[in-house]
């Protein structure tokens, strides 16, 4: 692998024109394709296998009129008076003629007569409406309320379904980023060539995750995830290439041949780094739920392509940057004539303050990881209480349409008009639909129940049900649960709280399975990284405790009214159903990432010494400064995200933030060193058959040359 990473980026560096053109013609070309046949993101909220999903194919095929999406009509007088029945009339005719609209449901009035109620159903999929299409349409039909001075707001599912981005994410992620390069590398041309790696190996992604959705379904918040990973990873990987072409340019290598010789060092890892992430991030393809599997699959095209990206366009700008990439000062100092011998070990000979603080945690192992394991579990604790549902419109910003809405509904007509269940009834197994309704009517927690409406064949029948509560409360999943639990044969419980309901249950059953997915792939591939099968398994317990403290921490600031006020929500709620799945498979992968790059330097120092404690030693302080400045990128990165109104692009942004932010400093700067200290020789342990196979040597190394040779061949260094 080393071989492989160490020509392309040879290549790459011998020919950067060469290689900057290939980049230009493939994004342009990607994005005139996007353009041509790029489609529109649509979600697919199918959930197969359950029972809500079997109600709402009932529905479809007996009530075409309700086989598609919903959306609710509020309109309110804010100075308490009457509504005109004329208005209302008027916005009702106007939203019976929209495109797709199949009923129009008259108006409910509340006991105080100044807010109206009006159901509209759509014989179309809200999958069908494009962008803001949906909500657009029902603006202009209701603009007639508008101009008699009424309040009107927009709920149910085609207005929930638009997705509602901040056009800063990315902006703040990147700013920070710069700082953080520039005060890592100590030169603006090196701190800008990670951004532009990473930008372009976004843009590319994207434009390829566009092209996709002319063909298949892609999650409406899949580019936004993809481009959170993305460009954190893609910034990250070629900040890493960057720090090792710049130590061979400190050691006197001329800049073709110290491109080549990271790309052969720091490029084996950041290809180990990517598969990695690429591998965890197919585990979502587990969950069953094709909306949810998108959001994978769009992340790891975007990361494919700043790995690429890296590979390649990093040697090429790093030679074509020159000496011009090093600090004033360092340009200076270094030799020019490309006299270093590459064949030596790439470790900082003065010691670093990172190096001086490994050797401090080294010292007391024991200590440091009993230590660090505490305020692990402690940081996870809150986790036994998480809970998870999907957001609704009741922890959308204030200023949000469907958040009017969802308090109108709540203040009039009691919260549990937020969360209507669906009874479809198949006739034909001889039930009485009135006798059932009665029935549901008497249930603990239930206000009020609409129908039976019996379908013209009169085969099938459909109650509504209205809970007392809320559509996250826990009573009305107990109140889901009875009826479905006493429903007879025959008996379906469907709509958008049952469909949450089996979501969040079928999320939550196949965690387990992504997790020991994504645990035994990283675990075979770091195990073939490093050939260490214990250190790798240490890795991955490591790394299993980090994402647990991140749920936990999680779980107490978007749980708890005082945390949901400082993420800007306006009170504490469930973790979004989608987080932490998404959140494990994306964490998993990247601390991966920074396993590697600490363990293959330690690695390098092990090979070279054979002392457990002093390899540990070197490779921490070769690598912390990398890790940390990589650790404050993401973390910018992902706050940066963590700002977006869509609740669970914040959940995401916010729950990475803080685990890499606990992974950069707990794990990686404390516990991981300790625990290889404490494993000693035993972590590089190899069964017999694999030792006698492996090659117990560091990574190749370019042979050195004259500096206005170039590149010259590679060699196993001793």
């Amino acid at each position: 692998m080393s071989r492989f990473t160490g020509w392309l980026g040879g290549a790459a560096a011998r020919h950067p024109w060469r290689t900057i053109a290939i980049w230009l013609i493939l994004i342009i070309a990607l994005f005139g394709l996007k353009m041509a046949f790029g489609g529109q993101l649509q979600d697919d909220y199918t959930v197969p296998g359950t029972s809500s999903q079997a109600g709402a194919d009932f529905l479809r095929a007996n009530f075409p009129q309700m086989a598609g999406s919903n959306a609710r009509v509020v309109i309110h007088d804010r100075a308490g008076r009457h509504l005109d029945p004329a208005v209302l009339a008027t916005v009702r005719g106007d939203v019976s003629r929209l495109p797709g609209v199949s009923v129009v449901a008259p108006p409910l009035l509340s006991k105080s007569g100044d807010t109206a109620l009006i159901d509209v159903q759509y014989s179309v999929p809200v999958t069908y409406f494009k962008g803001t299409t949906g909500v657009d349409e029902l603006t202009h039909a209701t603009a007639p309320a508008r101009a008699d001075g009424l309040q009107v707001a927009l709920g149910g599912e085609v207005p929930e379904n638009v997705i509602t981005t901040s056009n800063v994410t990315d902006g703040i992620g990147v700013v920070v980023a710069l700082v953080v390069l520039i005060l890592a590398l100590r030169s603006l041309v090196a701190a800008g060539l990670p951004l532009l790696v990473g930008i372009a190996g976004l843009g590319a992604g994207t434009a390829i995750t566009a092209l996709l959705a002319g063909g298949v379904h892609i999650s409406t918040e899949a580019p936004t995830v993809a481009s959170m990973v993305g460009l954190g990873v893609g910034i990250d990987y070629a900040l890493l290439l960057v720090s090792r072409h710049v130590e061979g340019l400190r050691a006197g290598l001329a800049p073709a041949l110290a491109a080549e010789r990271a790309a052969a060092k720091a490029g084996s890892s950041v290809l180990i780094a990517g598969l990695t992430v690429i591998v965890s991030l197919l585990g979502l393809q587990l969950s069953t739920l094709q909306t949810y599997a998108t959001i994978g699959y769009a992340a790891d095209i975007c990361v494919a392509a700043v790995m690429a990206a890296a590979l390649t366009l990093v040697p090429a700008l790093c030679a074509l940057a020159g000496r011009r990439i090093l600090p004033r000062r360092a340009r200076a100092e270094s030799g020019t004539t490309g006299s270093a011998d590459p064949a030596a070990p790439d470790l900082p000979v003065r010691r670093t303050r990172t190096e001086a603080w490994a050797a401090w945690v080294t010292r007391r192992p024991a200590l440091m990881a009993t230590i660090s394991v505490a305020i692990l579990l402690a940081l996870a604790a809150p986790v036994l209480g998480m809970r998870t549902w999907p957001e609704d419109a009741g922890t959308q910003p204030a200023g949000s349409t469907v958040r009017q809405a969802y308090d109108l509904v709540s203040a009039e007509y009691g919260p549990g008009a937020n969360a209507p269940l669906l009874i479809a009834v198949d006739l034909t197994h001889d039930h009485a639909p009135a006798a059932l309704a009665a029935r549901l009517r008497a249930l603990p927690g239930v206000t009020a129940v609409a129908g039976p409406v019996l379908n013209a064949a009169e085969d099938a029948a459909v109650i509504t049900v209205q809970p007392a509560t809320g559509p996250s409360d826990t009573a009305t999943t107990r109140l889901l649960d009875t009826i479905r639990t006493d429903a007879p044969r025959g008996v379906l419980v469907t709509g958008t709280e049952a469909i949450y309901a089996d979501v969040s249950q079928r999320l939550a059953d196949r965690l387990w399975l992504v997790i020991a997915f994504v645990v035994a792939v990283s675990l075979l591939i770091l195990t073939a990284l490093l050939r260490a099968p214990v250190n790798a398994l240490k890795a991955a317990v490591l790394n299993l405790l980090s994402v647990a403290a991140a749920y936990g921490v999680v779980t107490a600031v978007f749980q708890t009214n005082t945390g949901a006020h400082i993420m800007g929500l306006p009170h504490g709620a469930p973790v979004s159903t989608w987080a932490p799945m998404l959140m494990f498979a994306v964490l998993f992968g990247l601390s991966m990432d920074y396993e590697v790059f600490l363990l293959s330097r330690v690695r390098e120092a092990w090979l070279v010494s054979g002392d457990a404690r002093d390899a540990v030693v070197r490779g921490l302080g070769s690598t912390a400064r990398v890790i940390s400045s990589a650790a404050a990128i993401m973390i910018a990165v992902f706050l940066g995200f963590a700002t977006d109104p869509n609740v669970m692009v914040k959940t995401i942004g916010f729950g990475m933030a803080a685990a890499v932010f606990i992974d950069a400093t707990l794990i990686r700067l404390v516990l991981a060193p300790a625990a290889m200290v404490l494993l000693g020789r035993a972590g590089w342990w190899l069964p017999g058959p694999l030792a006698r196979r492996s090659v117990p040597a560091a990574a190749p190394e370019p042979a050195a040359v004259p500096a206005d040779v170039g590149a010259g061949e590679l060699t196993a260094s001793p």
